[in-house]
């Protein structure tokens, strides 16, 4: 990993472990406060809400700073209120301060994913993306368990204090590690939203929440699936989770040379088909463990490994607003998150099973493939209409 890239894969980290581990201590919390499982389950929409909210609003209010001074400052966001968190007195302060923490999320993805862009070698962009989605990865295999064991063993408390010093350390890479870029010349809040009057952005974002969101209906009901259909003991839940965290790591670092090696969107449209095939065979093989187990990390790998690539096609279709663009599809992920677990719970509420997502999550992917497939057909006429009327003026010359 270049060291230069660092303090992104850091901030990942920080950010991947604040945002999953709330749902391993879910029933600490609520224990401790007293309140239901579901009642604790609105910091986990609170986190949501704080990354829709602050992906485009950060990014546009700081059009003319420097992104090493927006990185940073995120990061202080970031720190403040996980702290915060760690002394919580009750449950309405845990959820403005899980909302607050959100903030800095998507906004800082989106800087990052701009910022190792620009410091990667010409045609790796892709991968320095994914070095820094590494972090999430990393999160979801060993720091998200182990937070989950200390809350579980000692206190929650201390797990959001854990995340506080992983903030601090990389306040302390960003500030002596990360290289300073220059601030966007010409750029101020009227010039960002621009990117909102363009087609390509919006089947973007498209393609990122339903497509996405095909994976949250699988995921949000893993648990059960895996105990009550696949036979597993409760007790392996959490090591079943890390199978999904490893697919995770290897499917970021594939989806990060598959993006390089490929367009952007033809790589989506690989990868979302890849899921949609995932899924359905989950559907259909769940009671067999051992197939559970392999496709659990299938599915793991085909979810991040979307992360890069999408994140590229984002920069790519937004010129001259790069950040707020790459910060949108972060929004756009947790738009996915809530819609995945809304649906897919819609056939379970139905009595249909927990295999029974799964093939909502199947729709949703081929769904987002048929938007990157839109997208790609749009290109094709953009870059064929100019040789066309150059074609025509020649032949109207000839005549």
């Amino acid at each position: 990993m270049r060291k230069k890239l660092l303090p992104l894969a850091l901030g990942g980290l920080g950010i991947g472990s604040t945002e999953f581990v709330m749902m391993g201590i879910l029933p600490d919390v609520a224990k401790e406060f007293n309140i239901s499982i579901p009642e604790a389950g609105h910091m986990i929409s609170a986190y949501a809400l704080g990354v829709v909210i602050g992906a485009p609003t950060l990014v546009a209010l700081s059009s003319k700073i420097t992104p090493k001074r927006i990185l940073f400052g995120l990061m202080v966001l970031f720190t403040v209120f996980n702290t915060l968190s760690a002394f919580a007195p009750n449950n309405t302060v845990l959820f403005f301060a899980r909302l607050l923490s959100g903030l800095p999320h998507g906004a800082f993805f989106g800087v990052g994913s701009v910022v190792a862009s620009q410091l990667a070698d010409k045609g790796k962009q892709a991968r320095a993306i994914a070095i820094m989605f590494s972090g999430l990865t990393i999160a979801n295999l060993i720091t998200v368990p182990l937070g989950t064991y200390i809350g579980h063993e000692f206190s929650w408390r201390y797990t959001f204090g854990c995340i506080g010093i992983i903030g601090l350390i990389t306040l302390s890479a960003i500030y002596f590690m990360l290289p300073s870029l220059p601030a966007r010349k010409g750029s101020s809040i009227g010039s960002e939203l621009k990117v909102f009057k363009q087609l390509d952005p919006w089947l973007i974002f498209l393609i990122t929440a339903i497509g996405t969101g095909g994976l949250f209906c699988w995921i949000s009901y893993i648990a059960p699936l895996m105990t009550d259909v696949a036979k597993f003991d409760s007790s392996t839940v959490p090591y079943i989770l890390i199978v999904a965290g490893f697919g995770m790591v290897v499917g970021n670092l594939i989806g990060g040379k598959l993006a390089d090696s490929l367009k952007p969107a033809s790589a989506t449209i690989v990868l979302l088909f890849a899921m949609a095939v995932t899924l359905g065979l989950i559907y259909f093989f769940s009671e067999n463990q051992v197939a559970s187990i392999i496709l659990t990390f299938i599915a793991g790998s085909c979810s991040l490994a979307l992360a890069a690539p999408i994140q590229l096609l984002m920069i790519d279709s937004s010129k001259g607003a790069e950040m707020l663009g790459a910060s949108i599809t972060q929004a756009a992920f947790n738009l996915g998150n809530a819609l995945g677990a809304y649906l897919g719970g819609l056939p379970v509420a139905a009595g249909l099973g927990y295999t029974s997502p799964s093939m909502v999550g199947v729709l949703m992917a081929l769904g987002g493939a048929g938007f990157a497939w839109i997208l790609i057909l749009k290109r094709r006429k953009t870059a064929v209409d100019p040789q066309e009327k150059k074609e025509l003026s020649g032949a109207v010359y000839i005549h």
